[in-house]
């Protein structure tokens, strides 16, 4: 089963601003925890051992509030001194990933069945499955265009005539090790330089789910996460 997890929280959170100036973005609170609690929680709950948390601006604040053990989960850091992007991020934490692994946004609240998620994985032989919820304005995230369980490309925020489908990227994917392969040193976007190379290759996946999604990117994001959650 999966024993590690990868999450990223190194960004700025230039849209919250001025509320990021003084506070990491994935650590402003909905109903009185961290957002980035909410997802380390999720992978708690399937099992994972292991969190290496990707720290950039702002990072001993994540540092002082969850330590390097937090109830019963072993919490690594990996920090970045400069601007790595998504992908860029991810590896400079390679040396952490030598079997399969989960990877997710720290700015997200979701509830995802990561364990069934991680048999449909194994099942289709992936090298990444991505997470995937129905959205109603395609215009605000990156949309695939599946094949069965195979997504066979990624149109980034296309306007409703033009998207393949209604199914968005939700942020958490189950990677292999050999992704760090095709990741080039840098600053690098996961979501537009790596999973279009896997799409290539026939191995990326995706994983339909129903359940919570919120994105608390912006201030209206946010309100509305409080909202729902609050």
């Amino acid at each position: 089963m999966l024993q590690k997890a990868f999450i990223l929280c190194g960004g700025k959170g230039t849209r919250l601003r001025p509320l990021t100036y003084e506070i990491q973005k994935t650590m402003v609170p909905v109903k009185g925890k961290p957002i980035l609690e909410y997802n380390i929680e999720l992978m708690r709950s399937h099992g994972i051992k292991t969190i290496v948390l990707g720290t950039g601006y702002l990072g001993n604040q994540i540092k002082d509030y969850f330590g390097t053990f937090w109830k019963g989960v072993n919490v690594v850091y990996s920090e970045e001194k400069e601007s790595l992007g998504t992908a860029g991020a991810l590896k400079l934490a390679e040396q952490n990933f030598k079997e399969t692994f989960v990877m997710c946004n720290g700015d997200e609240i979701k509830n995802i069945d990561i364990t069934t998620m991680y048999k449909q994985h194994v099942k289709n032989n992936a090298l990444a499955t991505l997470s995937l919820v129905e959205v109603e304005d395609t215009t605000q995230f990156g949309i695939v265009e599946l094949e069965k369980e195979k997504i066979l490309r990624f149109v980034e925020k296309p306007k409703p005539e033009q998207a393949p489908s209604n199914l968005a990227n939700a942020g958490l994917y189950i990677l292999e090790p050999e992704i760090f392969k095709l990741i080039p040193k840098g600053n690098v976007s996961i979501e537009k330089d790596v999973f279009p190379k896997i799409s290539s290759l026939g191995k990326l996946y995706g994983f339909k789910f129903q359940d919570t999604w919120l994105t608390t990117d912006t201030h209206e994001r946010l309100a509305k996460a409080k909202e729902i959650l609050e």
